[in-house]
């Protein structure tokens, strides 16, 4: 694959679905994304962020090839995607782990499928569980872990039989406000570990903001994407500290205001320098970091 060529590229997608609302109501035609547009770098960080029911778990679904687009094309290193294969790995809210088998069973379970021999897949396990801080529960079951630990686990599982691409929708929307800052930690230290290209589908403007390299806004149903917004923070980088800076501060904004559709076609204000900002400005950054 060429230097500057998209790992992802999502062309002219559109997908629409046949929905009734109740059963005496005849089928209608609901347009989930329109003309979708979008180019994935090899190793980036990609944030999707927008309304609820605005297409982001559908382009995931698209992208996973769990799904068909109406219209348009999708394609992985230049190949066109026809359905699910093992060079993209899911990490989906709810976990989807399998409460019979142990945390080691449950992250060898696509190295199975690849059908590598045991001896080979217990190496691989022993290996992300220590990177995910696991190596101690192995031989635990769902049952007996925390939201948080459930979600490490999702998390091994999908990279130890080694996509190249990484899809998450919402991994961290069902644990508590500390250990989601933690789990965004740990999950920035093993990307830039692994290098793997990463979607990462959230509701949460500061989620979106403190991990991308770019933050794509979608437009509300049919889905669109509004606007990339590049994020310009240093790396390597810990969410809490980058929370706290001014560069956070205006680059939320931005995102917020194309979630507010108030300049959906604008280009965005030049960044202020923060010693000779206004007092006005200074105190809408402020506001619009404690949303």
């Amino acid at each position: 694959m060429a230097a500057n060529e998209a790992k992802i590229k999502v062309s002219g997608v559109t997908r629409r679905y046949s929905i009734r609302l109740n059963k005496d109501e005849e089928k209608k035609q609901f347009t989930a994304l329109q003309d979708v547009d979008l180019e994935v770098r090899p190793g980036e960080f990609l944030t999707i962020v927008g309304p609820s029911g605005c297409g982001k778990s559908t382009l995931l679904d698209l992208i996973a090839g769990l799904a068909t687009p109406t219209e348009g094309e999708l394609y992985i290193d230049g190949k066109r995607i026809t359905g699910p294969a093992l060079d993209r790995g899911i990490v989906m809210q709810g976990y989807a782990l399998f409460p019979w088998r142990t945390v080691r069973r449950n992250v060898e379970f696509g190295l199975e499928i690849k059908k590598v021999p045991k001896k080979d897949r217990k190496a691989i396990s022993d290996r992300f569980l220590e990177l995910v801080g696991l190596s101690s529960y192995a031989d635990r079951y769902p049952y007996e872990l925390s939201g948080g630990m459930k979600q490490r686990v999702a998390i091994a599982r999908a990279l130890a039989y080694d996509p190249e691409v990484l899809l998450m929708d919402e991994p961290f929307a069902a644990v508590d406000a500390q250990t989601r800052e933690t789990l965004q930690d740990e999950l920035l230290r093993i990307w830039e570990q692994t290098g793997k290209t990463i979607i990462f589908v959230t509701h949460s403007i500061d989620e979106a903001v403190a991990l991308a390299d770019r933050v794509v806004v979608m437009s509300p149903n049919p889905g669109r994407v509004r606007e990339i917004v590049p994020v310009s923070l240093p790396r390597p980088r810990s969410v809490g500290d980058v929370q706290s800076t001014a560069d956070f501060s205006w680059i939320r904004h931005r995102v917020w205001e194309l979630l507010q559709g108030e300049t959906a076609t604008a280009k965005p204000p030049a960044k202020p320098a923060v010693a000779q900002a206004p007092l006005e400005l200074a105190e809408q950054l402020s506001s619009s970091a404690a949303l």
